[in-house]
């Protein structure tokens, strides 16, 4: 599995926030998307409430940014973006909205696009069970 890898409170919360944003690119949330950021705002520390506050109001919410995160390290950006791909691939497809958020995500990160497209094709058509490892799980939150 790896060491974790420790990251500040504003970087969990970058990290959320990013995943609410693309979740929210297609303009609805499908079950499937609504059960992972769920988990993922668990592996963060995020209480129960507030991460399904945030996935009940991200539709409506004109006052969260929507600038993809830019984190302190390629290392944690690289896995955001995984996590964002098998998110995005949650409800069986990677809409278009979602993988231009993705790429720029990817570009404000100096992530080159021959990574990002190697990640998707891994990640595509993939079976998934909600309880497979992402990338989060290897993360934990200095308080």
């Amino acid at each position: 599995m790896g060491s974790l890898v420790q990251i500040s409170v504003r970087e969990a919360s970058d990290y959320f926030r990013g995943l609410l944003l693309l979740i929210s690119k297609d303009g609805r949330i499908s079950e499937p998307e609504n059960i992972l950021v769920k988990r993922i705002g668990k592996s963060l520390g995020f209480e129960k409430y507030f991460c399904e506050n945030a996935i009940n109001e991200i539709l409506e919410n004109e006052h969260v940014s929507i600038e993809p995160p830019k984190f302190s390290t390629i290392e944690l950006a690289k896995k955001f973006i995984k996590d964002g791909l098998i998110l995005a691939e949650a409800d069986s497809e990677i809409h278009g909205f979602e993988e231009v958020w993705l790429k720029s995500t990817a570009e404000k990160n100096c992530i080159d696009e021959e990574w990002f497209q190697r990640e998707k094709e891994n990640i595509a058509g993939r079976r998934r069970d909600f309880e497979d490892r992402l990338e989060v799980d290897g993360l934990t939150v200095e308080y």
